[in-house]
């Protein structure tokens, strides 16, 4: 019988040394782009694995760390960047910002930890999370949705005090139908939905967690909606509360759902490019 790969563990989760190898060693001619999906939980004051004195936060700290220099160098760009506003589902860790990242293949995200000017910059991820979760990602198959209204004609419009959000939707199933019975759920919640605006921002499956808590994960699922309380509204909706109690909750055995702030909202289109 194999042993399973052994994971390595760093301060902020535990690295699938298994799913690492595979992103370094997937032969060119089936490599291809990957989407990684960030969850970050940070620390309320940064800690330094030196010792060094510091005011900043986890959140600075984080900020301090921002890769773009070794992104750009690998060819990788940023698609989502985004608060998390509420979690609704999924009660530990408290999530904090969601990002998600394009890779031009899955061996530039080996490369990049690599790149000298990448190392000299992880102490500040170190300093800062607390926790994370990285999904290494393909593009799913989504439900092709009806044609919506516009969203200045839905009842919960864009504003000022209320601008458009995400809901991010984290997922395991349980394994035998709870895929199919996913997708009925879906089918059923985007009836009432559409009216309000929902749109499907981008549908991701899972083939692997490079950092993580042991858990697995199966789908990550990012929903557009012009207000959070355009979301509300579908979320408590009594036929789509009928729709969760007899399709959803059966599915899943896990799952996070985060209502997101995007400061970058380029999802969409780095899936349909």
């Amino acid at each position: 019988m194999n042993n399973p790969t052994p994971a390595i563990t760093v301060r902020y989760g535990s690295i699938d040394s298994g799913y690492a190898t595979r992103l370094a060693t997937t032969p060119p001619e089936q490599d291809g782009p990957v989407w990684m999906v960030n969850l970050m939980s940070y620390r309320p004051l940064a800690e330094y694995a030196d010792g060094r004195a510091t005011t900043l936060t986890g959140r600075d700290a984080d900020d301090e760390y921002a890769p773009l220099g070794p992104l750009a160098a690998v060819g990788a760009q940023v698609v989502l960047f985004a608060d998390v506003e509420d979690q609704l589902l999924g009660d530990a860790p408290r999530w904090h910002r969601v990002g998600v990242v394009k890779y031009p293949t899955r061996r530039s995200f080996i490369e990049m930890q690599s790149l000298p000017e990448f190392a000299a910059l992880h102490d500040h991820k170190d300093a800062g999370m607390a926790h994370t979760i990285i999904l290494g990602c393909q593009p799913g198959i989504p439900l092709v949705l009806p044609d919506g209204p516009d969203w200045a004609d839905v009842p919960n419009p864009p504003a000022a005090a209320d601008g458009p959000v995400i809901v991010l939707h984290v997922l395991k199933y349980s394994g035998g139908a709870a895929y199919q019975n996913m997708r009925v759920y879906l089918e059923q919640a985007a009836e009432v939905g559409v009216p309000h605006g929902a749109r499907i921002a981008g549908w991701l499956d899972v083939e692997g967690t490079v950092v993580g808590d042991g858990r697995g994960w199966d789908q990550a699922l990012f929903h557009a909606f012009p207000s959070k309380a355009a979301f509300m509204a579908v979320a408590l909706d009594p036929d789509r509360l009928a729709a969760d109690v007899t399709h959803r909750e059966p599915a899943i055995t896990d799952s996070y759902t985060l209502i997101l702030r995007p400061v970058i909202d380029d999802l969409a289109a780095s899936l349909s490019g």
